[in-house]
């Protein structure tokens, strides 16, 4: 009880005390992949008349977005593509000042 042990979390540094990269394409990917699911989500909510005020506010903040088919295909194409685009940059980034 009386010793201290110092745990190193898996995501902050490797063995060797480097700090970890981040995948940049592989969280790029996972970002759009779960934005794609959640435009699907709201446009399938929006068009049971469920969670009025979140497609509201996607209506407001994604061009193509509509609680139609032909809107929430459209809403999922650019979410997909402005997440993996923001979020490859963000990974980027990070890794230029991680080094």
């Amino acid at each position: 009880m009386g010793t201290t042990t110092i745990a190193q979390d898996a995501y902050e540094m490797d063995s060797t005390g480097r700090v970890m990269h981040l995948d940049a394409l592989a969280l790029a990917g996972a970002a759009a992949a779960v934005s794609t699911v959640v435009m699907l989500l709201l446009g399938v909510f929006g068009a049971i008349g469920v969670y009025e005020g979140a497609v509201a506010m996607m209506e407001q903040w994604h061009l193509l977005f509509e609680p139609t088919v032909v809107g929430t295909v459209a809403g999922m194409v650019e979410a997909a593509v402005s997440s993996f685009v923001f979020v490859y940059a963000f990974a980027w980034l990070y890794n230029i000042f991680a080094r």
